[in-house]
């Protein structure tokens, strides 16, 4: 099976989320090659026919795509239809998604086409069953016949108001709308872990998505993906940018390195979704694209820091959607995926933009543009220039990505000799070299 690496801060070596073999089956995915899909939306949970069944027919088409990863929504009983405020962990059946066989079903299609599945796990906050003597709701039932997450106050955060747990202090950012988890607590992690556990060798996921990863220490996610061993993992730590009024700081060095914090904090053993390229590259598309270049000549995102850590996308369930927290600029989404698909990073891709908006083949002739030239999440970036409506940047020594209005970008076009146009559309266009050529730029 291929090793991930993780940071030391001298050099890279195998984490043991890698080295961990499952029992029934391996998808064999090296860590640089990762591409997922989002595979849902905030209004999923209201398909008449279930979203399970929706998926069912997909996973082939998906793994001809390029995609190897896809991202399943909470799986769990919840008092919100989406998933995201959970009660009973273990009680699949209650899903507004489907039930669990459902799942299970799905989950053995999608890894029969060679898809791996990430569970989206929802354990900073807990919603309650009971009330308590004092009319709180923190009683929590699991979802077994046993006492197996069936917790009481003592599972929640020290002056968690309104909740009143009688735990230890909150190590991260409060969730007003459910009571915190106190992540400290021996129990809480055993049953956790043993929860995680069931899912990956009894349900069959592959992988976490750490939700509201700001709301307890990265450490904790550590843990659990030490005890678990997934294949792939990603935390949702979503920071404010720094802003200059209305509009973004050029310098978002801060807010990157809040990331790469976060994942040394999990001790290497966890990626970020790169909430800083996302709010950039908005801000770029927008005749502002010299903001895609740092000071130091690269991408200026988390990806600019560290690229194999770092999951690009351009909208999720919550900033698009029929949410529109932060929503990418609609008429400029595939100039969005033109550069997350073309440069380093991990990219993910979302349902919406692939099955709803009409992107689908222009999104799978980038796929094919990164899979046939092998970019890889820690591809070399050279980029030639960033101005206000052009934006070129060199890949490998393999391709070339434009994006903006700008036609005319003279001396700098490529080479018809050395370069062919391999995908285009409204405000990009992406060159990759001759096959001749292309095997003289191998390193």
């Amino acid at each position: 099976m291929a090793l991930r690496a993780i940071s030391t801060g001298k050099e890279e070596v195998a984490s043991p989320n890698e080295t961990a073999e499952r029992a029934d089956e391996i998808i064999n995915v090296k860590p640089t090659e990762v591409v997922i899909f989002q595979g849902f939306n905030w209004e999923s949970c209201n398909c008449n026919e279930g979203w399970y069944q929706r998926l069912m027919d997909l996973p082939g088409e998906l793994s001809a795509a390029g995609i190897t990863d896809v991202w399943l929504p909470p799986p769990s009983k919840s008092v919100a239809p989406q998933g995201y405020m959970p009660s009973q962990l273990y009680n699949l059946d209650e899903s507004h998604y489907g039930s669990e066989e459902e799942l299970k079903e799905l989950i053995g299609r999608f890894h029969g086409a060679g898809v791996r599945c990430i569970a989206d796990i929802v354990i900073n906050h807990r919603c309650g069953d009971q009330q308590d003597e004092h009319g709180c709701w923190t009683i929590f039932e699991g979802g077994t016949p046993d006492e197996r997450l069936d917790w009481g106050p003592w599972a929640i955060t020290q002056g968690d108001s309104p909740f009143g747990g009688h735990g230890r202090p909150d190590t991260g950012e409060d969730f007003p709308a459910a009571p915190d988890i106190d992540h400290t607590n021996e129990r809480v992690q055993r049953e956790l872990t043993e929860w995680m556990l069931w899912l990956k060798n009894d349900v069959g996921f592959d992988g976490w998505r750490f939700d509201f990863a700001k709301g307890f220490a990265g450490e904790f996610v550590g843990k659990y993906c030490d005890a678990t061993s997934p294949a792939f993992s990603v935390g949702e730590l979503w920071t404010t940018m720094n802003y200059d009024g209305e509009k973004p700081d050029y310098n978002q060095d801060s807010h990157r390195q809040q990331l790469v914090d976060w994942v040394d904090s999990t001790d290497g053993r966890s990626t970020a979704f790169d909430f800083t390229t996302k709010g950039i590259l908005q801000e770029a598309v927008q005749g502002e694209l010299w903001r895609l270049r740092d000071p130091n000549n690269k991408p200026a995102g988390m990806i600019g820091y560290w690229p194999s850590r770092a999951v690009t996308f351009i909208d999720n369930h919550d900033t698009g959607s029929t949410q529109g927290h932060w929503p990418f600029p609609q008429d400029k989404v595939m100039q969005g995926y033109a550069y997350i698909l073309t440069h380093p990073g991990i990219p993910c891709v979302f349902y919406d933009h692939y099955y709803e908006w009409g992107h689908k083949e222009a999104i799978n002739q980038l796929l094919a543009v990164r899979r046939r030239n092998k970019v890889h999440s820690k591809s070399k970036c050279s980029i030639i220039t960033a101005e206000d409506d052009l934006y070129l940047a060199e890949i490998d020594g393999r391709v070339i990505v434009k994006i903006g209005p700008r036609y005319d970008i003279g001396d700098m076009a490529p080479e018809e000799a050395k370069y062919q146009v391999a995908a285009f559309g409204d405000g990009y266009c992406i060159w990759e070299r001759h096959q001749e050529t292309a095997h003289k730029a191998e390193p």
